[in-house]
């Protein structure tokens, strides 16, 4: 399983996880060990460069977090 998978799944489930991503969005990715592709495609708000990622359809993402940079 691919870590931005891991990741998406651990905000699905976490609610601490999720507060430290809105808090700090870059800080909670980065020490999810997410690479720079992922991060950039998590900000990015593509749900197809993130199905792309962790290889699923497009269609099996229902939503995620997106915040401005900061």
């Amino acid at each position: 399983m691919s870590k931005l998978l891991d990741y998406l799944n651990v905000l699905d489930k976490d609610a601490t996880a999720r507060e430290a991503h809105i808090k700090d969005h870059k800080a909670a990715m980065a020490a999810n060990g997410l690479s720079d592709d992922e991060q950039a495609a998590m900000m990015s708000g593509d749900k197809q460069k993130v199905a792309d990622l962790i290889g699923i359809s497009v269609d099996d993402i229902t939503s995620f977090i997106v915040l401005p940079s900061m």
